[in-house]
C-alpha cells in the first residue's frame, strides 16, 4: 500500500492481475494500469496470525511440511492418503475446512515432484485443485506459455521466446533434442529443467523450518528531501513495520541496518550489532536513529530503509537478567501473548499495549 512514489504492491488480487498489476510494482504504476484500483494498507501482525493458523491447520494432516513462504508450502501426503478411496474429494473437503476455520482460500496442486505440484497449484486459482501425473504432462503442462514455467524468470523467458520457444511443450521438444542454444541460455540449469519437463526431479522436502535471514522495509519519499525531521519520521514508521513483522514471525535480531539512497542513486548501508536480540520497536528505532545521526550528511535523499538482521527464534535465547528484570520480562511476555490471542479471536488486530499508542499515532502518516 501507500500513495505516490513511496508505495510498493505487496500482492495483487486476481482481478487486478488481469490489468498487469503484480507484486513489487510501484503503486503509481499500478494506478496507471488501473485508475480504479483500490490500495489497502499492509497489516503484518494480522498476516502473521493468519500464517500461523494456516500452517497449524496443514500440520494436522501431515508433519512433513516444507515452508516455501509465509502462505505457501509443500506437503508430503503419502501416508495421509493411503487407503483414501477418493483423493479428489478428500482434498476438496480439506480446502473447505480451511476456509471455514480460517477464512482463507487455497489452491492445491498434486504431483510426484515438487515442480509438478507447484505448476498444478497455479493452474486453477483461487480454490482450485489440479492433479498432475506424469501421464498428464503432454495434455496439461505442455500447452502452457513458457512465461508460466516455474523457475524460469522474466529475463530468461524472452530469450527462449526469441529462439521460437513459445510453450513448455516447445521447450521440452528442444531440450530433449539436446539443443545447443538452450545449453547457452539455461547454463547449469539445463539438466535440472530437462528433468522437470519430463516429470522427474526433486521430490524430497526440506523439513527444516522456513526462517527468514532478515526482516526489512524501505520506502521512497514523495519528494527528494533533506529534512531531518521528515527522514526521522520515516525511520520511525519503518522501524514499527519491521518490529511488527518480526513479532508476527516470532523472531528477534541482534543487528539493525539502515540504507540511505540519494538522488544520484548512491546507496549507503550502515549497521549496528548489539548483545541482546530484540524485536521491540523502541530498540529498533533507537538503533536506526543512532545510525542515521552518525552517517547522514545532509544530502538530498529519495529512499531510506530499516532491516533487522541475525534473526533467531526467541525460544533458543538464554536471557541474562536479574531476578527483578526476569519478573518484568515475564509480565510483558504474558501481556503480549494475551493481546495476540485476543487479536487472533477477533480475526483483526484491534488491541495494542498502552505504551504503543504514541508510537502508533506518530507513524500513521508514513505507513504504507
Amino acid at each position: 500500500g501507500g500513495d505516490g512514489r513511496k508505495g510498493i504492491v505487496s500482492t495483487a488480487s486476481y482481478p487486478a492481475r488481469k490489468f498487469g498489476i503484480r507484486s513489487g510494482m510501484p503503486t503509481f504504476q499500478a494506478k496507471r494500469l488501473c485508475p480504479q484500483v483500490i490500495i489497502l494498507p499492509v497489516d503484518f501482525r494480522y498476516y502473521g496470525l493468519l500464517s500461523r493458523e494456516f500452517f497449524a491447520f496443514v500440520r494436522k494432516y501431515s508433519k512433513k511440511v516444507e515452508k516455501a513462504s509465509v502462505d505457501e508450502c509443500y506437503v508430503d501426503m503419502t501416508e495421509t492418503l493411503k487407503g483414501v478411496a477418493d483423493v479428489h474429494a478428500y482434498l476438496v473437503e480439506m480446502q473447505n475446512l480451511l476456509l471455514k476455520k480460517t477464512g482463507l482460500k487455497c489452491s492445491i496442486g498434486v504431483g510426484p515432484t515438487k515442480f509438478l505440484a507447484k505448476m498444478a497449484s497455479d493452474m486453477k486459482k483461487p480454490m482450485g485443485l489440479t492433479i498432475l501425473r506424469r501421464r498428464d504432462i503432454p495434455k496439461l503442462l505442455y500447452p502452457l506459455p513458457i512465461r508460466d514455467f516455474y523457475g524460469i524468470g522474466r529475463k530468461t523467458s524472452p530469450k527462449l521466446e526469441a529462439t521460437g520457444i513459445k510453450t513448455i511443450g516447445d521447450l521440452a521438444k528442444r531440450i530433449n533434442a539436446d539443443d545447443s542454444d538452450l545449453h547457452l541460455i539455461l547454463g547449469k540449469f539445463f539438466f535440472v529443467i530437462k528433468d522437470w519437463v519430463n516429470g522427474y526431479g526433486n521430490d524430497e522436502l526440506d523439513l527444516e523450518p522456513w526462517d527468514p535471514k532478515s526482516i526489512g522495509n524501505s520506502s521512497t519519499f514523495m519528494h527528494d528531501t533533506n529534512d531531518f525531521s521528515e527522514i526521522k519520521e520515516m525511520i520511525a514508521s519503518l522501524a514499527k513495520e519491521v518490529s511488527e513483522r518480526a513479532q508476527a514471525e516470532r523472531k528477534k535480531g541482534s543487528t539493525v541496518q539502515i540504507v540511505i539512497k540519494d538522488t544520484e542513486f548512491k546507496t549507503i548501508n550502515r549497521s549496528m550489532t548489539f548483545e541482546q536480540p530484540t524485536n521491540e520497536y523502541e530498540v529498533i528505532f533507537d538503533k536506526a536513529l543512532t545510525l542515521l545521526e552518525r552517517h547522514y550528511k545532509g544530502q538530498l535523499i529519495r529512499l531510506v530503509g530499516v532491516t533487522l538482521q541475525n534473526l533467531i527464534d526467541p525460544r533458543d535465547l538464554v536471557i541474562q537478567m536479574s531476578l527483578f528484570d526476569y519478573r518484568k520480562h515475564e509480565e510483558e511476555s504474558t501481556t503480549k501473548l494475551l493481546i495476540n490471542e485476543l487479536n487472533r479471536k477477533l480475526k483483526k488486530p484491534m488491541l495494542i499495549r498502552a505504551s504503543e499508542i504514541d508510537t502508533e499515532n506518530k507513524g500513521d502518516k508514513n505507513e504504507d
